[in-house]
């Protein structure tokens, strides 16, 4: 037997999704802040819970220091739940409610969780400040690496990556993108050794520009000081389920939250698994809530009968308000 929302995500069929870290660009959320005082509010609350400026940063400051993840991965949880705020203002509680399903690329879970009611927003702005300090404080400069392998399949990129780690070297996957793109992190020199594997067996590799190797053991640190940190946050029940990036799978009980967002600091985000359950439960329509559109991309490359459509500016709420759901 199904239960309620087991019910409700059959008959109601989008979901929303949240970017994570690189969807950044000095000037986001400016519109939206301008236009409407609940987006407004949104800011001034994270500037007072992070006791600094953060919607100056955000919308005049210094393309460097916004891309610092301390200050990156805050900005991006906020100009998504500012986005969401102006979503219920304008369009109304019905729609912002009425999602089947929401969840988010790495940092992306946490304004998924706020959006569903588990987290509240000035905690959440607070704990990814913190998690942003640990991930790039965990590994020294030039230490650690990140690089994208392209047309290989998830289990020879597995296969590469335990051959290269070796030796208290270790590389591992990161991001299961989808459309055949497999972030994969660690050690710098084991990094390089996988890239030169995924070469020799027909695949092409790309050295991405990161502060920290991410999604990999060596973010243990960061894992241990973000679970020191969640001790202390409450966690409601969810008003709507939230799909998990280490698994892939539905959460709907608040009990299981704060496990899952200390392992995703280690393991691998499973966006395209993520993608795929969604779909199982009915999903067609995603709403990506925030800045870019970076996940429209990554969707689009992993089955285009899921429509995305932007939720992050004042034109694309006009168009939802005109009646283009």
């Amino acid at each position: 037997m199904n239960t309620p929302r087991e019910s409700t995500i059959t008959s109601a069929t989008y979901a929303f999704i949240f970017p994570g870290q690189g969807s950044q660009a000095v000037g986001m959320g400016k519109e939206l802040a301008e236009r409407y005082p609940a987006a407004q509010a949104v800011f001034d609350e994270a500037d007072s819970a992070l006791g600094f400026s953060l919607s100056e940063l955000c919308f005049a400051g210094d393309a460097a220091t916004l891309a610092l993840t301390a200050n990156t991965q805050p900005a991006i949880l906020t100009c998504s739940i500012a986005a969401l705020a102006a979503a219920r203002s304008e369009i109304g509680a019905a729609f912002v409610e009425g999602a089947a399903v929401c969840f988010g690329h790495s940092l992306g879970e946490f304004s998924a969780l706020v959006a569903a009611g588990a987290l509240a927003f000035k905690d959440a702005v607070r704990l990814v400040r913190l998690r942003g300090q640990a991930m790039q404080e965990a590994v020294p400069p030039g230490v650690g690496a990140m690089a994208a392998i392209l047309r290989l399949d998830a289990d020879v990129v597995e296969a590469l990556c335990v051959a290269a780690s070796g030796q208290g070297e270790e590389v591992s996957p990161a991001n299961e993108n989808g459309g055949g793109q497999i972030v994969v992190a660690g050690h710098a020199v084991a990094v390089e050794r996988a890239v030169q594997a995924a070469k020799a067996a027909g695949g092409r590799a790309i050295a991405l520009k990161v502060s920290a190797p991410f999604h990999c053991s060596l973010m243990a640190p960061a894992a241990e000081r973000l679970a020191s940190a969640l001790e202390d946050i409450a966690v409601s029940p969810l008003r709507i389920p939230v799909i998990t990036n280490v698994d892939a799978l539905l959460c709907t009980d608040a009990a299981d939250v704060k496990a899952k967002l200390v392992r995703q600091v280690t393991e691998r985000v499973r966006w395209e698994a993520s993608v795929r359950s969604a779909m199982r439960m009915g999903v067609t329509r995603a709403f990506e809530v925030g800045h870019g559109r970076v996940l429209a991309g990554l969707i689009k490359r992993i089955d285009r009968t899921v429509s995305v459509t932007s939720l992050g500016s004042p034109a694309d709420i006009d168009v939802l308000k005109d009646g283009a759901l």
